[in-house]
């Protein structure tokens, strides 16, 4: 009771400060921050990592340069189906595809621009969730063995949409006795996908794979075979058992060696971040302090009073630490509901300071997504909460135990 007065007093009356005002906003503003940072950075990651286990395989299994049996050199899989069958036989894999990798360069009109093709047959393109049935598209993708399926980065660049034809050159074309010539085809786009990342919206194109094995002079070869399994995340327990099944010339390359670097550079920036946060937590709690030592001074004769009516040490301590941690509290809690807010409504607070700043706040092609993405965490909520809460009551037990340890003769000696 006696702290919820001294909570609810004037500043004439000797109560609450200016400093406690500052503490209070400075935590609320900390926890604010501290859940944002955490919300972005845990949405961030979730959408790279969908986006690489969505548009890309899970497992590559490709084939190191070897003699056939009539002595041709090839790099590749001969018997491509064969091993896509074993390959799909492992336990936890759900898909093993075959497929021609290429890289050319696609035209139309006067608009050009680099591109990488992927032979597929259909049904495996069907079953790429960011890509296939399901996804982000538009066009006819049951119409895919009569033309090619692009990434919306490129039909953007080349001015293209769904019933329109662009021209692929590969420098790679025919043989001839005076040199190789560059192959040149024109095909149909039937599908046009966004797969939410701009370096694969921006480069990518689908093509049958007979197709695209008649057009790199692969007949009778798959480059790879692309894996999808159960369980991405623990795609390294079947490594061996994928290059059994693959045969002896068979390497893989997983979506963790291609983006593992970058995954651990997120996880490196996510304990700095959460450290220089936490250090950001600490400085408003400390402004607890000195609004509380202000309190106390302000109430020395209060305290004279009660001590010599008979209240003890750990009665006064516990009046003021009530009064220090109440501001943590409040602060905490504010911080909390501004930080949840923030990540609820993350879309149209980003809208608005895009508009504000005139659009070009976010360029994909750096950040390689398309918008600022949020994901609230219950136990980076927790987190937070248990920083900011954990900080505010230890700062506070130190004036608190000063004004405790108050003599209430020199107290009152002035009074």
């Amino acid at each position: 009771m006696i702290a919820w007065r001294y909570l609810r007093a004037k500043r004439a009356e000797g109560g609450v400060s200016v400093m406690t005002w500052i503490s209070l906003i400075g935590i609320t503003l900390a926890v604010f921050a501290l859940i944002a940072t955490l919300s972005v950075r845990a949405g961030f990651r979730a959408e790279f990592v969908d986006t690489i286990l969505g548009a890309n395989a899970h497992v590559t299994i490709y084939a190191a340069q070897h003699q056939a049996a009539d002595g041709r050199t090839i790099s590749g899989f001969e018997e491509y189906d064969a091993v896509a069958k074993k390959v799909a036989e492992v336990p936890t894999v759900t898909r093993a595809a075959p497929m021609v990798r290429g890289q050319v360069m696609a035209t139309a009109g006067t608009r050009s621009s680099g591109v990488e093709v992927y032979g597929m047959r259909g049904d495996d393109v069907r079953a790429i969730p960011r890509v296939g049935e399901g996804a982000d598209a538009y066009g006819d993708l049951s119409r895919y063995d009569e033309g090619i399926a692009i990434g919306s980065g490129i039909a953007r660049e080349l001015g293209v949409t769904v019933g329109d034809r662009i021209r692929l050159i590969s420098p790679n074309g025919v043989k001839t006795a005076f040199g190789t010539s560059p192959r040149v085809s024109a095909f149909e786009v039937v599908y046009v996908f966004t797969a939410g990342r701009y370096d694969i919206d921006r480069t990518r194109v689908y093509m049958p794979l007979a197709a695209a094995q008649d057009y790199f002079n692969r007949e009778g070869l798959a480059d790879e075979i692309e894996v999808m399994v159960t369980k991405p995340e623990q795609v390294d327990n079947i490594a061996l058992d994928l290059m059994t099944a693959a045969g002896q010339y068979a390497n893989i390359w997983t979506w963790r060696d291609s983006s593992g670097s970058f995954l651990r550079a997120l996880d490196i920036e996510d304990n700095v971040m959460f450290i220089i946060l936490s250090i950001l937590v600490l400085i408003a709690a400390m402004n607890i302090v000195s609004g509380l030592i202000m309190l106390v001074k302000n109430k020395g004769r209060d305290i004279g009073i009660l001590r010599t009516m008979g209240l003890t040490e750990g009665s006064i301590l516990r009046i003021f630490f009530i009064c220090g941690a109440f501001t943590g509290i409040i602060g905490t809690f504010a911080g909390v509901a501004l930080g949840c807010l923030f990540a609820i409504y993350i879309d149209p607070i980003f809208s608005f300071v895009n508009y504000v700043a005139g659009g070009g706040v976010w360029d994909p092609s750096i950040r390689g997504i398309y918008a600022l993405p949020a994901k609230l965490q219950w136990h980076d909520v927790m987190s937070a909460v248990s920083l900011s809460l954990g900080l505010s009551f230890v700062v506070t037990i130190f004036p608190a135990r000063r004004a405790a340890r108050m003599n209430p003769v020199e107290a009152l000696r002035y009074e």
